[in-house]
């Protein structure tokens, strides 16, 4: 998965639909999600499209999440989120501001509001999840 700066440095470059294309294209690179963690517990409540998240713990501690959604933009929207925390340890994801870390993108008026509504709850279902592990 590409850094969030990485994508950050293409994605001010780029203007309207081409930002909407860089998103899918995200999207498609995220690797496939199985149908069976595809459940309440890891759907992100308050989103337009279906949204899931399921988040796992590497050897190393560092966390590792798979998602997908139904919604080609949203599903890139959640490749990008998911830049931002990948390969983190849990500690760090639980208290990260993940909010910051997406506002070099501005979505909020790149995108209409159908698109971005979710994205508080995606984050505070990463943040939980990574809290969770913390803990554990």
């Amino acid at each position: 998965m590409r850094s969030i700066d990485d994508i950050a440095e293409e994605y001010l470059f780029l203007e309207g639909d081409e930002r909407y294309r860089l998103l899918i294209e995200l999207g498609r690179d995220l690797p496939p999600m199985p149908d069976a963690l595809k459940t309440d517990a890891t759907l992100v409540r308050g989103c337009s499209a279906s949204v899931w998240v399921y988040p796992t713990q590497g050897s190393d501690g560092r966390l590792n999440f798979m998602a997908d959604s139904n919604a080609a933009i949203t599903k890139g929207i959640v490749a990008l989120v998911l830049s931002a925390v990948q390969d983190r340890p849990a500690p760090e994801v639980a208290v990260m501001d993940i909010t910051a870390a997406l506002e070099p993108f501005d979505l909020r008026n790149q995108l209409s509001s159908n698109r971005t509504q979710g994205v508080p709850n995606m984050i505070a279902l990463i943040r939980e999840h990574a809290a969770r592990i913390a803990a554990a």
